[in-house]
């Protein structure tokens, strides 16, 4: 069978700058080059180039030899190597959906292995992200052979691309045990708590207002534009009210309908949400009725329409959905007080809060990495909102024990491609009043 080796690079100038990035696959038997590809991908940081380089050599093995190509990995970026590899924590958020979607597609491939190169190794890849972008500063895409699109021959390899340390760029650290980094487990010991479970009264609360900036990405595409960092704004809409949510009994996968008074918290909502400074771009909803019918509210007010991602539902509460509180604490003592205990717990039948955020980030990395630089609006449920904030926060699983969303509330996460995740506003409900 044969084997391939890929070698990528990327670059920015400026960090962030015009960027781009090259790659190349090569037959691992002779060295013969079977692919290139090369892109500018506007402005960004050079880990982010570095990233998309990766991802676009691991596709390229997959459309040249499908599923369970064995390949090895070269690149002068130590980062993305030992982050790969697992040897080096992702501390960066703004990576991490590069990250998830380079390793999903190495999963698919039998990578033998992650190998830092020095860059003087690493030419021909070099080479490749430099012509992507000096071919996007004349306004033409590059193509395979050193030549861009509307010009007569190879354009010139120009230097100045950034290469800082990547290391210190991310400020990563060993990993202080081997393999993939994951989330971390955290067992607080809490008291009891009705919060955790989608339901609640409206609270009066004074909460500030989110402030959502135009996620107009001026330049996008040319590799040559001035030095930006517009963010990712996912916006974070909890449904309205429920039958179950006014008795406050657990309301997880089942389908409760809006109330009259959720419908009227929706459009309360809608109403917000279709007026500056909110300019959605993208709708999309838990497929649970009680988050649809939010979500629809909103959508006929913007025009917009509604995606529907499974991932963002509410956690499964198996054997006490539809119980209050009160009766699951007679009926399973001992099962309540170990789910209150530690977020790896599940209910009865039910999945755990650990459970649930491995989905829910998953979600929330699709959401950021397919819609970059524009304002996504994402309608859902206390527990995987909570999960979403404490995610950006970096806090542990045991801080969703910590926190209160009240129906209809807005909360709001600022992306930023190769920074920290910004948690802008939160149980912002003055829509409601």
């Amino acid at each position: 069978m044969t084997s391939y080796v890929i070698e990528a690079d990327g670059g920015s100038r400026g960090n962030p700058g015009p960027a781009g990035y090259g790659a190349v696959v090569r037959d691992a038997s002779d060295g013969q080059v079977v692919a290139e590809v090369a892109e500018a991908i506007g402005v960004a940081t050079n880990n982010v180039a570095e990233y998309r380089g990766l991802i676009a050599g691991l596709t390229a093995v997959l459309g040249l030899a499908g599923d369970g190509a064995q390949v090895a990995v070269r690149m002068d970026s130590k980062l993305v190597v030992e982050q790969m590899a697992g040897r080096w924590k992702i501390k960066n958020e703004g990576l991490r959906p590069l990250a998830l979607e380079a390793g999903a597609l190495a999963r698919r491939l039998r990578v033998t292995e992650w190998t830092w190169i020095p860059r003087e190794h690493n030419k021909h890849a070099d080479r490749l992200a430099n012509e992507a972008m000096d071919a996007a500063a004349k306004g033409l895409t590059w193509k395979a052979g050193g030549s861009a699109t509307g010009a007569g021959g190879a354009v010139p390899d120009v230097p100045g691309t950034s290469h800082p340390s990547d290391e210190t760029r991310d400020a990563a650290q060993p990993a202080s045990t081997a393999g993939k980094s994951r989330a971390g487990k955290a067992s607080p010991s809490v008291a009891k708590q009705t919060d955790l479970l989608d339901a609640g009264d409206i609270s009066e609360l004074s909460a500030p207002t989110a402030s959502v900036a135009a996620a107009q990405q001026r330049g996008k595409g040319t590799g040559w534009a001035p030095p930006t960092r517009v963010a990712t704004s996912l916006l974070l809409l909890r449904h309205g009210e429920t039958e179950l949510s006014i008795e406050r009994r657990f309301s997880g996968h089942g389908d409760a309908e809006l109330t009259p008074n959720g419908l009227a918290q929706a459009a309360a909502a809608a109403d917000r949400l279709s007026r500056e400074p909110y300019r959605l771009d993208v709708i999309v909803t838990s497929p649970l009725k009680r988050a649809r019918q939010t979500a629809e509210a909103v959508a006929q007010r913007t025009g917009l329409d509604v995606d529907v991602d499974e991932d963002l539902k509410e956690t499964d509460f198996g054997d006490w959905e539809g119980h209050t509180f009160t009766e699951v604490q007679r009926g399973w003592p001992a099962e309540l007080a170990a789910w209150l205990a530690d977020p790896a717990v599940a209910p009865p039948g039910g999945e755990s809060f650990a459970t649930a955020a491995q989905r829910v980030q998953a979600a929330g990395a699709r959401l950021v990495e397919r819609h970059e630089g524009k304002t996504v609006l994402a309608v859902s449920h206390v527990t995987p909102i909570k999960l979403l904030l404490s995610q950006a926060l970096l806090a542990p699983l045991g801080s969703l024990y910590r926190m209160h969303l009240d129906l209809a509330c807005l909360s709001l996460i600022e992306h930023y491609a190769d920074g920290p995740a910004v948690v802008k506003s939160f149980n912002d409900t003055s829509h409601l009043r």
